[in-house]
C-alpha cells in the first residue's frame, strides 16, 4: 500500500511540474489530460478523489478502532497495534497529500488550457486586426488599436445610417412629432428611440409564433369552443400552470375525465395551450362513416341535404373526369411498383450475392437504359418530363428537369381535384340524423384544471356566451352553438365614417323606466329610435363584456370575449347593432382592457391556479386602489388575447370602434394616482410600463389595418404625449382622445364657486385645451361618470327637487336651466369634431344613477332612466335645445368646419366670443348683468342672422330678444383686434348664435 501511494505521489509530483513549466512536455501531459477527461471537466477528478475519500474513510476507521482497542487495555498497545498504528497514520498521511495534489493537477490542467484558448485567439485577433476576442467565462479581452478602433466607428455608423435610412424611406421616424412641435428634451426622445427598438424585436417575436399579425388578432378562430367540419367539437385554452385540464358539463354528466386533454390528440402544448376533442356520439343504429375524414357542412349550401352519391362514386367520378389516361394508373394500383421492386430486389431471379448483382449504374444510365426498353409503349403511360442528373462530382445532387413547353403549360392550367373532395362533404340533416351532437346548443360547460395546489374549475377564458354567479350558484360558460334557421343574419351594412361624431353615450342595464335591468331587445326598440331622433350619429355602451357584479357598471370585466348575458343574448346583441346601423348609428364599445375582475371563480384572476398567467406578480398586479388585477401586456399569450378581443368584437359583432377607458392605470406602475410637474421626465421615467404603451402601439396598428374604419379613442387623465400621433411618428395611434378636464372644470364652478366668480379665461383654457391636438378632442360637458360614479348629474345639481311652487323656486329654475344650455353649448361648439353626452343628460335628468347594493338594499328604483319627462315641461325645452345644438353639426357642420378662433375673452363683463367658420358664437354667463349693445368683433363686414338663441321660450327661456333684434348689420368698428364689429343686446345667462348670411364689400 505504501510503495503504491507513494508512486501516485511522485506521479502526481512529476505532473504538476510539467504542468508548471513551459517545456515541451507540457502539451503531451495536457493532451493525455484531455484524453482522460474526454471533454468532461473536472469529472475525472471528482471521480478519483470519491475513490481516494473512501478510502481515506476507510484508513480513519481502522486507526480509530485500534485507538480503542489500545484504550481499553489500559493504554497500553502491543507490538502489532504499534505497526497497524503507524501504517494507517502513514497512509492516511499519502491519501490526503494524493487528494490536494490531485485538484492542483485539475486547476492547473484547466488554467492551462485557457492560457492556451487566450493565446489562439489572441493570435487570430492580431491576424484579422479585430478589436474584441471572446473568452469562454464571459472574459473579454480588447486590444486598442487606433486603425481596427476607427475602423469598427465607422461600421457603426454606418450601419446605424443605414438602419435610419431603412425607416426613413418606411416613413418612420420615432421621434417625428417631437420635432415638429419643436419639442426638445433628450430623456423623452431617447425613451421613444428606445421604444420604438422594442416594438420592433416585439414584432420579431410575434413573428416567430405566429405566421402574421392577423394570426395574431384571430386567437378566436381556434381558442374556445368550436365546431369542426369532422362530427367534432374541438376546445382549445391556454392555462400554463396546470398538469391536466379537462372540460366540464351537463352533457358530461360534469365528469371531469370523460372529455379530457389526451396524449396523441395534441393535449398540452409547449406554451400551455390545452386542446381537447369532444366526438359526436353515433346514434343508436347508425353505420360509422365510410371515410375516416368524413366532413359535414353544417350551415352552408350543402344543408340542404345529400345528393345520395356514395364516396366511392365520388373518387370514381374523379378518376374519370379529372385524371387523363395513364395519369391515374398508380392510384388504380397503388402497391404496382412497391411490388415490382420488391420482386426485382428479393424474388427467385433477383441476384443472390453481390458478385451477382455487380456494379450498379448511375441514375442518368438506368434512366436511358429503362426508356429504350419502353419506347414503344403509348405515350400516356411514360414520364412527361426528363430528370437528369447535373451533380457533377458535388456532395449533393443537383438536378436539371427536360420537359416540354405543351406539357409545363398543361401542368399549371391544372386545377387541384378540390371540388370533388368537398363533394364528399356530408350537409347538416345527414349529421343530425346520424349522430348526437358531443356538445349541444345551450349545453352549460366549464373548464377542468388539475394545478399543484388542487383542482380548479374556471369559466373558460375564450368563452363567448357566459352566465355569471346568481343566487350562490357558480358561473358556468353556455356553448352557443344556434341551427343555421335560428341564427341571427346581418340585414344592415355599416354606415360610412361622418366627418364629425355626436357620440350618445348608453348602459343598456338602465335605460329602461322600469325598475329592473333593461335588456338588449327593449334598448333596440325604445332607446335607439330616441337616439336617432335627437340628431346623434354614435352610440357609446358600457358594460357590454360580461362582468360578475352588476353594481361596478362593467367596468371589472370577468369574460372578455361574452356580451352580459343578463341584457340577453349574443343573437339580441347583434340585433342592436346591425339595428344602430341601419338607422345610420356607429356604434362603439367603451372597452376595459387596463385591468380586469380579481374574481377567480369566474374570472381570470389565478386561472391556471398560478398568480401570473395573465397578470404581473405581486403588487404590482393587482391595482393600488380599485382591487382589480393588472395585465402582464409583455407577455405574448397575454398579448394573443388581448389583441383578438379587440378584433373579436369587431368581427363577430361589428362594432365600429372602441374607447379605451382608463389609460392611465395600465400606463404607469403607480396606476395614474400621482402628481405630475408638467415635465416630459414623467411620462418616461421609472413607472412606466413600456410593455402597455408598446401594447397600445400594436392594437392600433394593428385594427386599423385589419379594419381601416375602425376609430380609437383614448380615455388618458395624464394626455400621454403622441397620444393621437401616428405610429410613425413615434405616437401611440388613437384617433381621438377625450378631454376629462372639461367636466371637472363644470363639477366646480357648480359646487363650490359662486357664479359671478366664474372666470371666463379659465373656461376657454379648458375646454380648447391642447391645440395641437384640438382638432382630434371629444369634448363632453358630462359622461356617466357625473350621473354613475357616486356624483351628481348636472340637472341635479341646477335644478333636482326644484319646483316653481318651492320659495325661491322659479328663480332657481330658470337659473339652472339657463346655465344647463349655456354650459352644453359653448361645450359643444368650442371643442374638436367629436362631442359625447350620456343617455338622459340630453334632457336634464333630475336624478342620479344608483345601482342596486348593499347600502341601498339591492334597490333598482334609480337604476333607470325617466322617459317620462320628455314629454312636457322643463326637460322638454332642455331636449329641444339638445336637438338644435345636434343639428348646428348635422345640417350646417359646425364641428368639421376647423378649431374655434376665439377673440373674446372679458372675466369682468363675464363674455366669451368666438366665430367657427361663417358662424359667431356669443356667451353672457353673468348672473345679472344685461347688456343693451355690446361690441363683439367680427372679421367679416356683412349681415348676420341669429339662428340659436338659448333664452327662446321653446328652449325655457324668458324670450327677451325679439325678432326685429335677429338681423344684425356690422358696423366699421375695430374691436377684439377684427376691423368691425355687431352691437347685439345680450340678457343675462344666456347664448347667442349667428350665421354669416351676407358679406358687404366696404
Amino acid at each position: 500500500m505504501f510503495q503504491l501511494l507513494f508512486t501516485i505521489v511522485s506521479i502526481e509530483a512529476v505532473l504538476i511540474l510539467t504542468l508548471g513549466f513551459g517545456t515541451p512536455a507540457r502539451r503531451v501531459v495536457v493532451k493525455l489530460l484531455d484524453l482522460s477527461k474526454q471533454g468532461r471537466g473536472p469529472l475525472v477528478a471528482k471521480t478519483v478523489a470519491a475513490t481516494m475519500l473512501v478510502l481515506f474513510g476507510s484508513v480513519m476507521f481502522s486507526t480509530i478502532q485500534i485507538n480503542t482497542r489500545v484504550s481499553e487495555s489500559g493504554g497500553v498497545a502491543n507490538s502489532t497495534d504499534q505497526v497497524m498504528f503507524a501504517n494507517r497514520l502513514l497512509e492516511a498521511f499519502l491519501m490526503g497529500t494524493v487528494l490536494f495534489l490531485a485538484m492542483v493537477i485539475d486547476r492547473m490542467h484547466y488554467y492551462t488550457r485557457e492560457l492556451q484558448i487566450t493565446r489562439r485567439n489572441l493570435e487570430i485577433a492580431v491576424k484579422k486586426g479585430k478589436t474584441g476576442v471572446n473568452f469562454p467565462r464571459k472574459i473579454k479581452v480588447k486590444i486598442t488599436c487606433f486603425a481596427a478602433e476607427r475602423s469598427r466607428q465607422e461600421k457603426q455608423k454606418k450601419k446605424s445610417q443605414s438602419q435610419s435610412t431603412s425607416d426613413a424611406e418606411a416613413g418612420v421616424d420615432p421621434v417625428g412629432f417631437l420635432t415638429r412641435l419643436g419639442i426638445a428634451d433628450r430623456i423623452f426622445a431617447q425613451f421613444l428611440r428606445e421604444r420604438h427598438k422594442a416594438l420592433k424585436d416585439l414584432k420579431d417575436e410575434i413573428l416567430k409564433r405566429h405566421f402574421d399579425f392577423r394570426d395574431l388578432a384571430s386567437g378566436f378562430e381556434l381558442l374556445g369552443m368550436h365546431r369542426h367540419m369532422e362530427h367534432r367539437v374541438d376546445f382549445m385554452d391556454w392555462g400554463p400552470g396546470a398538469r391536466y385540464g379537462a372540460i366540464i358539463g351537463d352533457f358530461n354528466g360534469w365528469s371531469p375525465t370523460e372529455n379530457a386533454a389526451r396524449e396523441g390528440l395534441f393535449g398540452h402544448d409547449d406554451f400551455g395551450y390545452w386542446f381537447i376533442i369532444l366526438e359526436d356520439k353515433l346514434r343508436e343504429g347508425e353505420e360509422p362513416d365510410e371515410l375516416y375524414f368524413q366532413q359535414y357542412n353544417y350551415v352552408d349550401d350543402y344543408d340542404k341535404g345529400d345528393s345520395g352519391v356514395s364516396a366511392e362514386e365520388i373518387f370514381q367520378k374523379a378518376n374519370d373526369e379529372y385524371w387523363e389516361p395513364g395519369e391515374d394508373r398508380f392510384i388504380k394500383n397503388r402497391f404496382e411498383v412497391p411490388a415490382k421492386l420488391y420482386e426485382q430486389m428479393f424474388g427467385p431471379n433477383s441476384p443472390q450475392t453481390l458478385e451477382e448483382l455487380g456494379d450498379i449504374p448511375d441514375a442518368e444510365t438506368r434512366y436511358k437504359q429503362w426508356k429504350e426498353e419502353h419506347k414503344n409503349d403509348p405515350p400516356s403511360n411514360l414520364p412527361p418530363c426528363d430528370i437528369i442528373d447535373k451533380g457533377q462530382g458535388k456532395p449533393y445532387d443537383i438536378f436539371n428537369v427536360v420537359t416540354s413547353p405543351e406539357w409545363t403549360k398543361k401542368f399549371y392550367e391544372k386545377k387541384p381535384p378540390i371540388p370533388y373532395w368537398l363533394e364528399t362533404r356530408k350537409g347538416r340533416k345527414a349529421w343530425l340524423k346520424k349522430y348526437i351532437p358531443a356538445v349541444p346548443h345551450g349545453s352549460k360547460y366549464r373548464l377542468y384544471f388539475n394545478t399543484p395546489d388542487g383542482p380548479l374549475e374556471r369559466v373558460p377564458a375564450w368563452a363567448t356566451y357566459v352566465q355569471p354567479e346568481d343566487e350562490g350558484k357558480q358561473a358556468y360558460a353556455i356553448h352557443w352553438e344556434p341551427s343555421p334557421e335560428a341564427a341571427y343574419k346581418w340585414k344592415n351594412s355599416k354606415p360610412k365614417v361622418p366627418k364629425s361624431l355626436r357620440i350618445y353615450e348608453c348602459h343598456v342595464g338602465i335605460s329602461g323606466s322600469e325598475a329592473k335591468i333593461s335588456t338588449f331587445e327593449e334598448f333596440t326598440k325604445k332607446v335607439l329610435p330616441h337616439v336617432k331622433r335627437a340628431g346623434y350619429n354614435a352610440i357609446q355602451l358600457i358594460g357590454i363584456p360580461e362582468h360578475k357584479d352588476y353594481f361596478t357598471v362593467g367596468y371589472r370585466v370577468t369574460n372578455f370575449f361574452a356580451a352580459s348575458s343578463r341584457y340577453g343574448t349574443p343573437d339580441d346583441f347583434k340585433r342592436l347593432v346591425d339595428e344602430a346601423h341601419g338607422l345610420g348609428l356607429l356604434v362603439f364599445l367603451d372597452i376595459v382592457h387596463s385591468y380586469a375582475a380579481a374574481d377567480q371563480m369566474a374570472g381570470l384572476s389565478l386561472f391556471d391556479g398560478s398568480n401570473d398567467c395573465y397578470f404581473h406578480y405581486g403588487k404590482r398586479g393587482h391595482h393600488k386602489h380599485w382591487g382589480t388585477r393588472m395585465f402582464k401586456y409583455g407577455d405574448l399569450d397575454v398579448l394573443h388575447f388581448l389583441i383578438s378581443n379587440l378584433n373579436w368584437w369587431i368581427t363577430e359583432y361589428q362594432v365600429d370602434g372602441y374607447q379605451f377607458h382608463s389609460l392611465a392605470s395600465m400606463i404607469y406602475t403607480h396606476n395614474g394616482f400621482a402628481s405630475f410637474n408638467n415635465d416630459l421626465d414623467d411620462y418616461c421615467n421609472q413607472y412606466v410600463d413600456r410593455d402597455a404603451l408598446m401594447y397600445l402601439i400594436l392594437a392600433n396598428e394593428i385594427l386599423h389595418v385589419l379594419h381601416p374604419n375602425i376609430i380609437t379613442i383614448a380615455e388618458d387623465a395624464t394626455y400621454y404625449p403622441g397620444l393621437c400621433e401616428p405610429v410613425s411618428q413615434g405616437g401611440l395611434g388613437f384617433d381621438y382622445y377625450v378631454n376629462l378636464s372639461a367636466s371637472e372644470m363644470w363639477v366646480s364652478l357648480l359646487d363650490s364657486v359662486p357664479d359671478n366668480e366664474w372666470s371666463m379665461s379659465k373656461i376657454v383654457s379648458t375646454l380648447v385645451a391642447n391645440k395641437e391636438y384640438a382638432n382630434k378632442m371629444v369634448s363632453y360637458a358630462e359622461n356617466h361618470n357625473q350621473s354613475i360614479s357616486g356624483g351628481r348629474s348636472f340637472a341635479e345639481i341646477l335644478f333636482g327637487g326644484v319646483g316653481n311652487g318651492s320659495p325661491g323656486g322659479k328663480e332657481l329654475l330658470d337659473r339652472g336651466v339657463s346655465l344647463h344650455k349655456m354650459i352644453r353649448l359653448i361645450t359643444f361648439t368650442s371643442g374638436g369634431r367629436a362631442y359625447l353626452n350620456f343617455m338622459g343628460n340630453e334632457f336634464g335628468h333630475p336624478e342620479r344613477v344608483e345601482f342596486p347594493t348593499q347600502s341601498n338594499n339591492f334597490s333598482f328604483s334609480l337604476a333607470n332612466r325617466r322617459w317620462d319627462l320628455l314629454e312636457s315641461g322643463v326637460h322638454h325645452h332642455l331636449f329641444s335645445f339638445d336637438k338644435e345644438l345636434m343639428d348646428l353639426d348635422k345640417g350646417k357642420g359646425i364641428l368639421s368646419r376647423g378649431l374655434p378662433s376665439i377673440h373674446h375673452v372679458n372675466d369682468a363683463n363675464m363674455v366669451i366670443s368666438f366665430s367657427r367658420g361663417p358662424f359667431l358664437f356669443i356667451f353672457n354667463f353673468h348672473p345679472s348683468n344685461s347688456y343693451e349693445k355690446y361690441d363683439v368683433g367680427v372679421e367679416e363686414a356683412g349681415e348676420y342672422t341669429m339662428i340659436l338663441n338659448s333664452d327662446e321660450v321653446k328652449y325655457g327661456g324668458q324670450g327677451l330678444v325679439t325678432e326685429d333684434q335677429y338681423l344684425q348689420r356690422s358696423i366699421s368698428k375695430r374691436i377684439d383686434g377684427q376691423r368691425n364689429c355687431l352691437e347685439v343686446f345680450l340678457p343675462s345667462r344666456t347664448a347667442q348664435v349667428y350665421k354669416l348670411t351676407r358679406i358687404l364689400r366696404i
